[in-house]
């Protein structure tokens, strides 16, 4: 259909109006000046504000690191003047990026130079109150001499829906470059050695390192000078060699530190613990990431299982008519079928591979299935969705376009870029969905370079393909069942009821991100749809169709990109306390269990998970009922950087996320994408047991 075909046309040229950014005023000089971002333009409902301290150097000019190295004192700010009911905000903390190193006169030094953000975490007294900050900073910048600023930031984040500013892009950026985990970074220490006036630390990483230095941080203030640093013939593996820089104080040996170790080799970044062994005991060495085959291993697997997830089940109605047209047909047709919708599987994963390294090669913070927090890809999806249903019901008999779906009116022989494109479909719905063994090996993939993202979604594709394959092995599986007729009809109906309600669905998931008037207005734009195909079945002229269906398929559009705002991310309802990872080791530290759901409108698998598990009687009680339980939700409908960085520092990229906190795993239990009963009472058990057996967790203990 030609309308259709414009769709895309158009929908490909639209673009946004600028957002309004919220910054405070640059502070400074010429050598250097700062000031207060915000990554939201209201704050909403919102507990928490992504807000970003942005600093500006001029050449030869640096500032320092949370550990500054031989001289120099970090960035410090004073929040006093905006812990207030005006100020309304409740406590904050700067985040640090990777840093680089200085040298200078005989002085190593550790910072930043040029341009640098410096994310901060921050919550608000009074969710929906305006925020007005006002800072004290004092800056230490360096070139020659050294120059202290003592600068007065301010920054006012008013009421309004949050919505994401220019801004954002600039803080995610930022917390991408923080150090991660070894999945993350593709980085590993697997050997500390301390010897008596000296520490041997050996780092392997995933792909070639380049020029890799490492910083220290210690419990006992014990500063090293610059690591001698000695790579392997293909450059797989470094070994550096650390000498303290002074006499260690009286009492202090090498054995005793607590090290906090942090590598950076350009793009990637490792932060990693080093405590002492225990007296008479070799100090374990981490475990080494996975090897590739084992991640390939795992990804078909997840694959296969993403056809039984409950995000993939919207697209059950096109498998099902795809087979059933297929009864008492041609063998043949019916393998070359199958095989090109695989095709289209295939090829849709590696144009997803493409799509991630590019945003990965441009500091993008990526993650695995977050087009569903877009409203535009929603209100595509929608009207897909909704064209298909009208479609099924008969309303046109004209074949969609080629690159958009299948031709589901030729019953026997279904053309061949139909066949690929219904493949292509279905990987685009299955996308928001992690099943499990999904969730490591997309996590391997987004921390590794072009090479691993290509085979693993490749992978993650190739098991998602089995079952097809299968039928294209044994045709008969499909030409076994009754020859269409009445009852072929009567299918496409229920079917197309069954798309329907899914794009109901999407509906309902953009009233969190176009706020209820917004969805309302789509909703209406889509049986809008529906009512003049009937009027023009039943004959309505074509000028006054045509006019009335171009307008109601780009309104839809309109609203996405221009309308309202997106709503605040919905708060957790009952007994869930709101997302707050700066209290989790707080928590902790107290004795308590913290468990932390991350979930989305849009995850089908976090619904389930949520209905059979955690409603379950024996979970809810412990969850909710136990005195030393904290249960946390963290809403990622829409856009969050702060829950991304969290998901990024357990090697997670996507939703259901679970993990468990407590004494006896302060880092934390991650849980499986599918949850039991058993899985999520048997971790809260292990984190956290008295000596005398008890589990802490009870209510009774």
């Amino acid at each position: 259909m030609r309308y259709l075909r414009l769709l895309i046309l158009l929908s490909t040229c639209l673009v946004p109006f600028s957002a309004h950014a919220v910054t405070g005023e640059w502070q400074g000089d010429n050598d250097a000046r700062a000031r207060l971002i915000s990554g939201l333009e209201g704050t909403g409902t919102e507990a928490k504000i992504p807000l970003g301290l942005e600093i500006q150097l001029a050449p030869g000019w640096h500032t320092y690191w949370r550990e500054p190295g031989d001289a120099g004192i970090p960035p410090q700010i004073d929040w006093q003047n905006s812990i207030s009911d005006d100020g309304n905000l409740h406590s904050a903390s700067l985040v640090y990026p990777a840093p680089r190193r200085f040298s200078a006169q005989g002085m190593e030094s550790i910072g930043y130079n040029d341009h640098v953000v410096l994310p901060i975490d921050a919550s608000v007294r009074v969710p929906g109150k305006a925020l007005a900050l006002d800072a004290k900073l004092d800056l230490l910048v360096c070139s020659e001499l050294c120059v202290p600023k003592h600068l007065q930031l301010h920054l006012a984040v008013p009421t309004g829906n949050p919505e994401r500013g220019p801004e954002a892009t600039l803080i995610d950026d930022a917390r991408a470059h923080v150090p991660g985990n070894a999945l993350i970074s593709g980085l590993n220490v697997t050997e500390v050695k301390r010897n008596a006036d000296s520490l041997n630390v050996v780092v392997t990483s995933k792909t070639p390192l380049m020029a890799p230095d490492i910083f220290i941080e210690n419990d006992k203030n014990v500063a090293f000078n610059k690591p001698e640093a000695v790579l392997n013939d293909d450059k797989s593996a470094v070994t550096f060699t650390l000498k303290p820089a002074s006499a260690l104080p009286e009492g202090v040996t090498l054995a005793d530190l607590s090290l906090n170790l942090t590598v950076v080799d350009g793009e990637h970044a490792l932060e990693q613990k080093a405590n002492p062994p225990s007296p008479g005991a070799p100090e374990p060495a981490p475990a080494d990431p996975p090897a590739l085959w084992l991640i390939i291993v795992l990804a078909i697997m997840g694959g296969f299982i993403l056809n039984l997830m409950p995000c993939v089940l919207p697209v059950l109605s096109l498998k099902i008519f795809s087979v059933v047209s297929h009864g008492g047909g041609d063998t043949r047709a019916v393998r070359r079928s199958f095989l090109m919708t695989a095709a289209g599987i295939l090829f849709s994963f590696m144009l997803l591979a493409g799509i991630t390294i590019a945003l990965k090669e441009t500091g993008r913070m990526i993650g695995w299935g977050v087009q569903f927090q877009q409203p535009v890809f929603l209100v595509f999806l929608t009207l897909l969705l909704t064209l298909f249903a009208a479609n099924l019901w008969g309303l046109f008999e004209i074949s969609l376009p080629r690159f958009l779906a299948d031709n589901v009116n030729s019953f026997y022989h279904p053309k061949k870029t139909g066949d690929f494109a219904t493949g292509a479909f279905a990987t685009l719905l299955a996308t928001p969905c992690s099943a499990p063994f999904l969730g490591t090996a997309v996590g391997f993939a987004l921390a590794s370079g072009p090479k691993e993202i290509l085979v693993i979604f490749a992978a993650i594709g190739f098991g998602m393909i089995l079952p097809y394959l299968a039928i294209a092995l044994w045709p008969r599986i499909a030409t076994a069942l009754p020859k269409p007729g009445a009852w072929m009809e009567m299918l496409r109906h229920l079917l197309g009821w069954a798309l329907a309600l899914t794009a109901l669905w999407l509906i309902w998931i953009l009233a969190a991100q176009v706020a209820a008037i917004g969805a309302f207005l789509i909703g209406g734009c889509m049986a809008g749809l529906i009512a003049v195909l009937y009027l023009r079945k039943r004959a309505t002229p074509w000028k006054l169709s045509y006019v009335a269906f171009t307008i109601l398929m780009l309104l839809p559009f309109g609203v996405a990109f221009l309308g309202t705002a997106p709503a605040a991310t919905p708060a957790p309802g009952g007994v869930w306390q709101a997302f707050d990872e700066s209290a989790i080791a707080r928590y902790v530290s107290e004795g308590k269990t913290v468990f932390v759901d991350v979930t989305a409108d849009w995850c089908l698998t976090c619904k389930a998970n949520k209905r059979f598990t955690l409603g379950s009687s024996d979970v809810s009680d412990r969850l909710f009922n136990a005195p030393n339980v904290i249960a946390m939700q963290a809403n990622w409908t829409n856009p969050d950087s702060t829950i991304a960085s969290f998901l990024r520092a357990h090697g997670r990229y996507g939703i259901p996320f679970n993990v468990v906190f407590g004494p006896n795993a302060p880092q934390g239990i991650v849980l499986p994408e599918l949850l039991t009963p058993s899985t999520v009472l048997d971790s809260l058990k292990t984190v956290q047991k008295n000596s005398n057996g008890c589990d802490a967790t009870q209510a009774k203990c």
